[in-house]
Formats: C-alpha cells, structure tokens, sequence
C-alpha cells in the first residue's frame, strides 16, 4: 500500500482538520470493507434465491475483512479498473465463493450502496457532534438570558437586548440545521441492484425471467444491508440524493460562520465584549507580541466559505447526470463527499471548542450600554409619550430633531445635552414631566421586551429537541 508523509502533497484534512472518527470513515480500507459489505449482502439474498450456495456464502463470509490494498493498487495498474481491482483481491480470497462474487451486478450496484451506507454514517456522526455543540450553546444562553447588552443594526448602535437572546439566535439557526439534517439523514437511499442501466434486466434473466423475483431479490438485498433503495435509477442513484447532503452540511456551516463572525466582531477592542479562548502559552502574531487574534472563529469562517461552493458541484453533477450515466462526477465525488463531512467535522468541533471556551467581558458590556445609553432609550420614551396621548409621527420627528447631532460615539456619552434638551422640551412636557422623561432615558438596561423569557426557552428546546 502506498504511504505518504510529508514530502509529498497532503490534504490538510489527513491530518490537520477533520476529526479522527470522520477520517477513518472515508479512509479507503472503510469505503473497500463497505463494498464487500454489499457484495456479500448481494450473495446471501441470491443464496436464499438458490443462485449461491451455502459452501460460497460461508467462503465470501470468512474473508469479508481482509482488505488488501497492496494486491488490489497491483492489479488495477493493469486493468485500471479500481472496483474490478477490488472485486478480484476479494474473489483470490474466496477458492469457494469468488466466482459467484458480483453476480449480475454493474459496479455502481456496489459503489452507489456503499457511498449511501458511508453517507448515513457520516451523518450520524454529524448528527451527535451537533448535540455536543447544542448542549454547549444551551448552556452559554441560560447563564447570559438576562444580561442587557447594546444590540446593533447596519453595524450600528441600536437598542438593547441581552447576551444570552444574541446567543438564543445561533441556537435556532442550530436547530433549523438539525432538522434539515434529520430530514436528509431519514431520506438517504441506495441505489439498489438495477444493474447496467437501472432495469434489473441481468438479475430478471438470473431468475428465469421473473420480474417479481428480482424485485425480491433487491428488497431482500437492501434489508440485509439496512437500507432502503430508490424505485428507479439509472445506473447510479440519482445525484440529487449528493446535493441535498452537501446542501445541508452548507446550512450548517452558514450557521457557524454567522456566529464566528459575530465573536470576531465582538471581540474587536473597540467593542471588547466577546473573547475566544487564548491559551497561557499561545502567540497571537510572529511580528505583534500584544496581538490576541480570534483564530479560531476565524477558521471557521475560512472553511465554512470553502463548504459553501461545494453544493454547486454537486448541483453540476446532479444536473449533468445524462441519459443512464456519464461518468464525469466519479473523480470529483471522490473529493467532494469527503471533504464536505470532514470540513463539517471540523466547524463543528471548533465551534463547539469557541463556545465553551467563549469569555463574555461584563464591564465592556456596561461601558457600551452607557455610552449609547440615551440614544438606546428614545423608543422606550417614544412607547411612554404615545401611552400617554401623543402623536407617535409628531415625537418621532421632534426627538428625531434633537438626536441626529448626537450619533457619534463622541457626541453620546454623557457629555451632550440630549436628555437636557428632551426633558425640557415643550412638547414632551405636554404628556410627561421632565423626571419621567429622565427616568426613561436613564433606564436602558431595562428595556429588553422578553428577550430573557424567550432565550431561556431557546435553551430549553435545544436540550430538549
């Protein structure tokens, strides 16, 4: 078998991202286990059809995980044929049971089923990565549910909500995820064993021209193997099943970018509220020694990107998949599924790393509250006005008037004279006294609707789902 090491070009997802679990699920010693796998499913239902002996099933059985790599790389530089490489290792193997080996059957027969087995696999492992990260954000949200923080719009001052509503948002971004996730996962099908063209026309001839037995026969096949098969194919399973996978693991990266993203925004000085973890020894900068750079959420941003172009790939395969088969998605296929699960592997463990390891700088979020403070707090004087009897449009434009001198962060600390201006301005008066109008501008924090209500909810289904 051939090694590598690094003299030569190696994928950072051998060895840099992607967890251990996900790269022995696409290593190739799997993907040839899970061949044998379906052909050996093929030849216990075609024994039970008569087709296979017992004496062929228990030789086929015996030597169903030796892989040898070495003999089949060997003798595919002669045929330059890798499934009939490993289809004639697997039958040296088998004195008794090789010659009944891939009765019938055309070679995406085998390779279609095992993708769809490895595929299933691979969400699985998704799947309980997700729950890890739920878990971790559930808690993040639930201690910060209450926490008043200035909220922004545009990128710009707002009013406020708390940390753990800002946080309850990835969380149900998270959940829209899993769902689709599921919903892809309860959906993957083989091909089934339709041979060449998808028309069972070899395995109906096997079985003297009975339509009803083949039919039998791939359902039998497909049971052992635990999985069901689409009714209809060409001679590989519909591409569309790849897009729907890969679009869903993009959902997902979308949903960990956003929240990278948003620490790395939070976590500039000038807003200083957020802070990925940084370890004692850790160097932020060869050149700036004070640098404490996100590196993590940037990462993450940095494959999520990549995850996001590679749904048009398998658009493009889907889509091109012409007449009964073409066979120019087979080399990208052999990129494009391994690395769209072992980049997702990777944000989610990452992800998962940023928020347990993420510190919230209370004292930041107190000096950001105060400075945009008075201008956070017009629309809860706005609400007191109204509920008073004034015309909502008429205050708007009044206030409006008195706050567009006071929107810079210089101009909106406590400085400039908006509240002066406001609690004696005489049309306010008319409906509020001037301490009622300061006690409004002056209570910020308070102004957070429900959002501790419903961010401890949030946390609630994601432990919960």
């Amino acid at each position: 078998m051939t090694t590598f090491s690094h003299d030569s070009f190696v994928s950072p997802l051998t060895w840099r991202y992607g967890g251990v679990e996900m790269r022995q699920l696409w290593s190739e010693i799997h993907k040839r286990k899970l061949l044998r796998r379906v052909w050996f499913a093929l030849a216990k239902a075609q024994n039970e059809f008569g087709l296979v002996t017992d004496e062929q099933l228990d030789d086929l059985h015996e030597n169903i995980d030796h892989v040898d790599i070495d003999r089949a790389t060997e003798i595919e530089k002669d045929i330059k044929h890798d499934l009939m490489a490993e289809l004639r290792t697997y039958a040296e193997q088998c004195p008794v049971g090789g010659a009944v080996l891939h009765l019938g059957a055309t070679s995406m027969d085998v390779l279609d089923n095992a993708d769809a087995l490895r595929i299933k696999e691979s969400l699985e492992l998704i799947q309980s990565k997700m729950n890890l990260l739920r878990d971790s954000l559930a808690d993040l949200i639930e201690i910060w549910a209450a926490t008043a923080v200035m909220g922004f719009t545009h990128l710009q001052p707002a009013e406020p909500t708390t940390v753990g509503y800002r946080l309850a948002q990835y969380g149900q971004d998270l959940l829209i995820d899993y769902a689709e996730i599921s919903r892809v996962y309860g959906g993957i099908r083989g091909k089934g064993f339709k041979g060449a063209v998808g028309s069972s026309a070899s395995y109906v001839e096997l079985l003297d021209g009975s339509v009803s037995s083949a039919e039998d026969l791939e359902r039998r096949s497909m049971q052992i193997l635990k999985i069901d098969c689409f009714p209809v194919s060409t001679q590989t399973y519909p591409r569309k099943q790849d897009w729907l996978v890969l679009n869903s693991l993009a959902g997902l990266g979308g949903t960990l970018y956003r929240l990278a993203f948003d620490v790395r925004i939070l976590q500039s000085p000038l807003i200083g509220e957020w802070t990925e973890a940084f370890g004692q020894d850790q160097v932020g900068s060869s050149a700036m020694p004070f640098k404490t750079n996100p590196i993590n959420a940037e990462k993450i941003d940095s494959l999520g990107r990549y995850l996001a172009s590679l749904p048009r790939v398998a658009w493009d395969n889907a889509a091109h998949s012409l007449l009964e088969r073409t066979l120019d998605d087979s080399a990208n296929r052999r990129l494009l599924l391994p690395q769209a699960f072992l980049i997702a592997d990777e944000l989610l463990d990452s992800a998962t790393n940023l928020v347990t390891g993420l510190q919230v700088n209370e004292s930041a979020i107190d000096n950001n509250l105060n400075v945009f403070k008075n201008l956070a707090a017009i629309e809860p004087l706005m609400m007191a006005l109204c509920k008073a009897g004034a015309n909502r449009q008429e205050m708007h434009e009044i206030i409006r008037e008195h706050t567009v001198h006071a929107r810079t962060v210089g101009e909106a600390d406590n400085t400039n004279n908006l509240i002066e201006d406001l609690s004696t301005n005489e049309h306010l008066l008319q409906y509020l006294s001037a301490a009622e109008i300061i006690e409004k501008l002056d209570s910020v924090d308070k102004y957070v609707g429900f959002a501790p209500e419903h961010a401890r909810s949030l946390a609630l289904e994601l432990r919960n789902y």
